[in-house]
């Protein structure tokens, strides 16, 4: 009876979800450009935290969803054609894909698809090596996604950066990405600058130390998520491309998030920490993702007594994956003195 009811209850969802594709048919198509400047602050501020190209974000939104207007999209507010899996216990609908009557995940609102891409992502090992890339290396990206099985068509990859090359979406990539973007819009239109709207100047927020040197990294400081005011009372620094407090006496990983706006999940996965742990007085506490690659001129860190790798991953500013990978190490490797640690 029960497996009765469940087929019957597949059935119904089935034809309900044709019923409304039909439906669709007579709604107003999401353009190229108001799908573009809907999700491209979405698709940055996923690279932000979990370093996932904006660019490759927009593409996979735009190849899998049809620049919005699949029936997977607006029936089920999946733009990124992920399948239910054995692990997902949210809202399910059936499509026909690979196989006939697949289970597709659906959501709530788009805005929980984006983000459910960005975990399914960050989420699975099968995945974890892309993360090595740079966040402006597109090419390698899509290609390592085809490579890892996100999609099954042949040409998946060359699809993905065909997308990305004929609508310049690896601007937004790029240090003010959104504003590049916008500039290229506004001059394929044949707009002038007095035809285009004038953006509010906002000034510079206060800087209680000067190290933060915003000049030399890939953030301009009036588009930084992060609102820095010196009443705050931390010093904010930078290394290897990423901003970082030292940790007081009481701090905790969500206490440091609810000062600087980022869900305590994300600030532990910014500093490669799990839950149960918080940061020490005079710890280093990243509030944006380090760098997957190393940035300096050297190549090896020579090591001190009971150094261990988590710790040169906070000092360098860079992923302990990365380290890891490396150096052929766990995380509980300690080294002696005058050991060599590879950087890159």
């Amino acid at each position: 009876m029960f497996r009765q009811h469940n087929i019957l209850r597949k059935a119904l969802l089935s034809a309900l979800f044709a019923l409304s594709s039909l439906g669709l048919m007579a709604q107003q198509r999401i353009t190229r450009s108001e799908y573009i400047a809907k999700w491209a602050d979405v698709a940055i501020e996923h690279m932000e935290i979990y370093g996932i190209p904006a660019s490759i974000t927009m593409a996979q939104a735009i190849v899998e969803s049809g620049w919005g207007n699949s029936t997977l999209a607006r029936t089920a507010n999946n733009h990124f054609g992920i399948k239910c899996g054995s692990s997902w216990t949210g809202g399910k609908v059936y499509h026909d894909d690979d196989a006939k009557g697949e289970c597709f995940r659906a959501y709530d609102s788009a805005e929980e698809s984006f983000a459910d891409h960005a975990e399914f992502l960050n989420g699975r090992s099968r995945y974890q090596f892309l993360f090595n890339y740079a966040t402006d290396d597109y090419v390698s990206w899509a290609k390592g996604l085809k490579q890892a099985g996100y999609a099954t068509a042949p040409t998946y990859a060359e699809g993905l950066i065909k997308v990305i090359e004929d609508e310049h979406l690896y601007l937004l990539d790029r240090k003010n990405g959104r504003k590049l973007y916008d500039d290229y819009v506004a001059e394929k239109l044949g707009l002038n600058k007095s035809q285009q709207k004038e953006e509010p100047k906002s000034e510079e927020p206060k800087i209680a130390d000067q190290s933060l040197a915003y000049a030399d990294r890939g953030i301009d400081p009036n588009n930084f998520r992060v609102t820095i005011n010196s009443h705050y009372g931390y010093n904010v620094y930078l290394t290897n491309g990423a901003n970082y407090i030292i940790a007081r006496e009481g701090d905790t990983y969500a206490s440091i998030g609810k000062l600087f706006e980022l869900p305590e999940g994300i600030l532990r996965k910014f500093n490669d920490v799990k839950k149960g742990v918080e940061p020490k007085e005079g710890d280093i506490v990243y509030i944006e993702r380090k760098s997957s690659r190393w940035r300096g001129s050297n190549l090896i860190h020579v090591t001190e007594e009971g150094e261990d790798i988590y710790t040169l991953s906070q000092v360098y500013g860079i992923r302990l994956k990365t380290l890891l990978k490396l150096n052929n190490a766990d995380s509980d490797t300690k080294f002696h003195k005058g050991e060599t640690i590879r950087l890159r």
